[in-house]
């Protein structure tokens, strides 16, 4: 089938382009270059042998988008897997209006389409900041969803309330909700992988940059948790394992008859932040400048996964460790020239 895949060139985007196209799909890719580069496209379309349509627009450009399902009328979008949206949780706090303008709006402006070209499938990249602090770790797609202490959070759990409503009141359409965990890592042929502009807001490319000399040090942020070694818990996923669950989640919706449900995408296992810095040491041979720092705002002490449903309905489990993780990582910053 013929898959939009919005936010098509950012991080988690590319990878799973590459794993839909694997599949023997058809791609679409939408992305503004708000946080990623034309350059990206290049790289697909070398990693997957296909020419791959891309279009320049924005989510909250409600007649581009138009345009879009316009133009590919002839062999219809069947999927949309929606990843455009702002993702920096710290950033979040500075600019909530941004962050709900652009990812409340972009779903509505979604679903404003899904409805004039009747597209059935919608997979959406949701996230675990929708459990909050979890009174108890690790959770299941049964844990009770709270509201965020970030506008990056709460805008996840809005998108869903939505997406979930619009479903079930709209025949024909099947929804999947996907709440990642932590993804890290890059594809194994280093031709694409997650280049953050200006300040890295997550721990892998924080770590990578600092070990390529673009950071003077990294900061590991609280270590009084009540963890193993006093610094935070969360479960890592490699980009790959996560783009192979889209593909596997837009297939199981096409088994289904007006449906919506939410999957758990994470290994099951909770690493600390000195538990990934120890890896990337181990794994790459260098020596991290590091220093402890106070709590950062927004930042919970620990989640993790359980993952048993998205096995058992999807047929997926991550199976790349956390070297495989940190080493392919570090593998793609070395192909990165720092940015001036």
């Amino acid at each position: 089938m013929k898959i939009l895949v919005t936010g098509g060139l950012g991080y988690i985007g590319s990878h799973t382009v590459v794993e839909v196209c694997n599949a023997g799909h058809d791609v679409v890719i939408m992305d503004d270059l708000s946080n990623s580069s034309a350059s990206v496209l290049q790289a697909l379309e070398e990693l997957t042998g296909k020419s791959i349509p891309f279009y320049e627009t924005d989510v909250l450009d409600t007649a581009a988008l138009a345009r879009i399902f316009e133009e590919q009328s002839a062999d219809p979008i069947q999927g949309i897997i929606h990843f455009a949206a702002k993702k920096s949780v710290p950033e979040s706090l500075q600019q909530p209006v941004t962050y709900f303008e652009n990812n409340i709006s972009g779903v509505i402006n979604l679903m404003r389409m899904v409805t004039r070209f009747k597209v059935p499938y919608f997979v959406f990249s949701s996230s675990c900041t929708v459990y909050g602090e979890p009174d108890v770790v690790p959770v299941t797609e049964s844990t009770p969803t709270t509201r965020s202490v970030t506008p990056y959070g709460n805008s996840k759990l809005i998108s869903e309330m939505m997406l979930d409503e619009f479903t079930r009141l709209t025949p024909g359409v099947s929804t999947a909700l996907l709440r990642y965990f932590n993804p890290v890592g890059a594809h194994p042929t280093a031709k694409i992988g997650e280049l953050p502009r200006g300040v890295p807001g997550n721990l892998m490319p924080f770590i990578t940059q600092t070990a390529a000399g673009w950071r003077k040090e990294l900061k590991v942020f609280g270590q009084d948790y009540d963890t193993r070694d006093g610094t935070a818990i969360r479960d890592y996923i490699h980009v790959v394992d996560l783009a192979i669950a889209h593909v596997r989640a837009v297939e199981w919706l096409t088994t289904q008859n007006h449906t919506v449900d939410y999957f758990n995408l994470g290994t099951g296992n909770g690493h600390t932040v000195m538990e990934v810095v120890q890896s990337f040491e181990r794994t790459t041979g260098v020596k991290l400048n590091y220093a402890m720092a106070p709590r950062r705002d927004g930042d919970i002490e620990k989640i993790w996964a359980v993952t048993d449903k998205a096995e058992q309905v999807l047929g997926w489990k991550a199976v790349r460790d956390l070297d495989e993780m940190t080493s392919s990582a570090w593998k793609w910053q070395q192909t990165l020239e720092k940015p001036e």
